[in-house]
C-alpha cells in the first residue's frame, strides 16, 4: 500500500463565497502518485471552507460562478442568513475577539480593530454543513466519477480574500 500527499493553493476572492474547481488538481495528484487502485481524500483545513462534489455547468452568472453554485448560495442563504450585524448570530463573542486582538497578527484579522472583520458566522456554519472533506475512488489510476462529475473547493467567509490549502492524498496501490 502506498500513500501519496499534496498540498495545493486555492485563492478566495472575499467579498461573496468563493469556488474553484480543483479537478485538474485532483486528477494530477493521481496520476502523479502512480497509484491505480485505492481512494483520495480531498480534504480543507480550514474552518469556513467545504470540499464538495457536483455536476459541473456550462452558465455562469456575471460574477462568474456556475448557476448551481449561485443556486447553492440561495438555498444557503434562506437556512444560514449571511452575518451581516453583531444580532446576527452570537459568534463571535467577546472572548474571541479578546484572543484574535492578542494574536501577532491581529491585524490582519482586524484590521484598525474593525470587528466585522470577524463576521464570519455563516461561514463556519455552512461549512460545517457541507462538510470540509471527500473521499472518491480510484480505478486504474484515474479519478473514478462520472463525465460531469468536478470536485470544488469552497470558502464561504466573505470578509476578504486570501489564499487558502487544500489536500489530496491519495492511498492504494
Amino acid at each position: 500500500m502506498s500513500v501519496y500527499k499534496k498540498t495545493i493553493a486555492v485563492q478566495s476572492h472575499g467579498g461573496t463565497p468563493s469556488y474553484s474547481n480543483i479537478t485538474p488538481y485532483v486528477k494530477e495528484a493521481i496520476a502523479e502518485s502512480g497509484i491505480q487502485n485505492g481512494i483520495c481524500a480531498v480534504i480543507s483545513p480550514h474552518t469556513t471552507c467545504s470540499i464538495f462534489f457536483e455536476e459541473f455547468v456550462h452558465d455562469f452568472n456575471e460574477e462568474g460562478d456556475e448557476f448551481l453554485q449561485e443556486d447553492l448560495n440561495h438555498v444557503l442563504e434562506k437556512i444560514i442568513p449571511n452575518h451581516t450585524s453583531e444580532d446576527t448570530y452570537r459568534y463571535p463573542g467577546e472572548k474571541h475577539y479578546a484572543d484574535v486582538a492578542s494574536w501577532p497578527n491581529a491585524e490582519e484579522y482586524l484590521p484598525n480593530g474593525d470587528r466585522t472583520a470577524l463576521w464570519n458566522g455563516d461561514a463556519h456554519l455552512k461549512a460545517t454543513l457541507l462538510g470540509s472533506s471527500q473521499v472518491f475512488d480510484v480505478e486504474q489510476g484515474a479519478l473514478g466519477v462520472g463525465t460531469t462529475g468536478y470536485v470544488y473547493f469552497a470558502d464561504f467567509d466573505r470578509t476578504r480574500g486570501r489564499t487558502r490549502k487544500c489536500k489530496i492524498i491519495i492511498i492504494g496501490e
